[in-house]
């Protein structure tokens, strides 16, 4: 999801919830600490240089605060002030939280609720690394059709 995603999702939201990919949720007495901008440079293991950028929200639950509610207005502000402060554009937002390590998600948004989405990794040189892009598809009936020595036949002594 961009950031101008959100700005729309949260101008018509009363409540602010998000969502793990468990299904449960981020308890509601969260923060958001922290919206910055993330550039990651980088070479990727085919040798090309590549250059990513994010907007970032990390998410922070308070368990001396239960009475704090984050509202979509208030983030609203907050995400103005980043992006005039930090000159912010319409990136994608990646959101870090905390549950038995800092997690980092893709954000999505179900009409409700927001989601964290899990992220994945992925080789980006493919065709550098000798990866095959798709498995060869092999039927097994074809295996040794043609070639009787490799081939396996009851009573043939290859087992």
């Amino acid at each position: 999801m961009k950031l101008s995603e959100i700005k729309i999702h949260l101008a018509n939201l009363e409540t602010l919830r998000f969502m793990l990919p468990n299904g449960t949720f981020v308890p509601q007495n969260f923060h958001v600490t922290e919206v910055g901008l993330i550039t990651k440079n980088f070479i990727d293991c085919g040798g090309t240089v590549r250059k990513e950028t994010v907007v970032n929200f990390q998410l922070w639950e308070d368990s001396n605060d239960e009475d704090h509610r984050l509202k979509p207005n208030k983030l609203l502000s907050i995400i103005a002030l980043s992006e005039k402060v930090l000159g912010i554009e319409d990136y994608e937002i990646e959101v870090e939280y905390q549950d038995t390590t800092i997690g980092k998600y893709d954000l999505g948004f179900n009409g409700l609720v927001f989601t964290l989405i899990n992220k994945q990794t992925a080789c980006l040189a493919l065709d550098q690394c000798g990866i095959p892009a798709e498995k060869q598809k092999v039927s097994l009936k074809e295996i040794g059709s043609g070639n009787n020595a490799n081939s396996c036949t009851p009573g043939g002594g290859c087992c």
